[in-house]
């Protein structure tokens, strides 16, 4: 069973939804390791002394940000903490906009919102209620140690969160060369604006996604089996199972609507024109080494 990202409160108003986290992706790209080609050995990357050549240990690696050629500053790692935002596990909606308002370049990563135990009523709400104002709400998610904006929106039965990127992410295309004026300005013919036309309509078809599949990595896992067969090896891994616990909390959405309701017509939206940031500890992580095991070489059998 896939394991939640984190599990936490969708909110909006007042109203909190008790929900997890999921990915809404599947990783589908083949991984290769190098190899060398003379004994079949993995190949390994070492962190060296660009100046001295010397291999240089974890301990002794520091992060700098160079901000002219050759020149650097060092960061150290409260530097990073105070700059990193306060963990917590919630997607705070600050605003509900319509669904075609955002542009498609901003839409980075989809994840899938799956409601805790006794919180369906909270997440059935919204989902019906966005899909009859044909709105999006936009909010703000920390996972792991950055912050994003992402939007929520209904799909069928579910709630989607897609991470959006943000203004300054994107290329502005009037920075390339692009062509601008009328078609007629480019001797573009009415004749071949109209077969072009008709030839559109005639490819024209509904959105079916399982129309279009991976074909180089589906051949490409044909031709790994059947080497898998020659070398006779195979790899197994069974992914552990990992239990929840989810909020079980009854709330009285009316009362929480109402009060969100008067809050908002006292007190006007108003956009910050800067955000406080919190010192985070910076978590320890624990290092574990891991024996590695030689598998023993197998002879080649000699064909006739």
């Amino acid at each position: 069973m896939a394991r939640p990202i984190w599990t936490g409160s969708l909110s909006f108003g007042l109203l909190n939804v008790p929900v997890s986290l999921m990915s809404g992706e599947r990783g589908t790209d083949l991984s290769f390791r190098m190899l060398d080609a003379r004994d079949k050995k993995p190949i390994r990357y070492e962190r060296v002394n660009a100046d001295t050549g010397e291999e240089v240990p974890w301990k002794d690696i520091v992060k700098a940000f160079e901000y002219d050629k050759g020149s650097y500053v060092v960061i150290e790692k409260e530097d990073i903490a105070a700059a990193a935002p306060e963990t917590h596990e919630s997607i705070d909606v600050e605003a509900f906009v319509d669904a075609n308002s955002i542009g498609l370049r901003y839409f980075e990563k989809p994840y899938i919102l799956v409601p805790g135990k006794k919180a369906e009523k909270g997440y059935v709400l919204l989902r019906e209620t966005l899909k009859d104002t044909g709105k999006v709400g936009v909010g703000r998610v920390v996972i792991r140690t950055r912050e994003y904006i992402c939007a929520v929106m209904p799909e069928d039965d579910a709630l989607i969160m897609i991470l959006l990127r943000y203004p300054q992410e994107l290329v502005a295309p009037e920075e390339y060369k692009l062509p601008k004026g009328t078609a007629k300005e480019y001797r573009v013919a009415p004749k071949e604006l109209e077969m072009a036309r008709k030839l559109i309509e005639s490819m024209s078809s509904d959105w079916s996604p399982d129309d279009y599949q991976d074909e180089f990595r589906e051949r490409l896992s044909v031709i790994i089996k059947k080497r898998m067969k020659q070398a006779g090896a195979r790899t197994k891994f069974e992914e552990p199972e990992h239990h929840e616990d989810a909020a079980t909390n009854v709330v009285d959405f009316m009362t929480l609507l109402q009060k969100s309701l008067d809050s908002n017509r006292r007190t006007p939206a108003k956009k910050a024109a800067s955000r406080t940031v919190k010192k985070a500890k910076p978590a320890k992580r624990a290092t574990k080494k891991a024996a590695a095991k030689k598998a023993p070489a197998k002879k080649a059998r000699k064909r006739a």
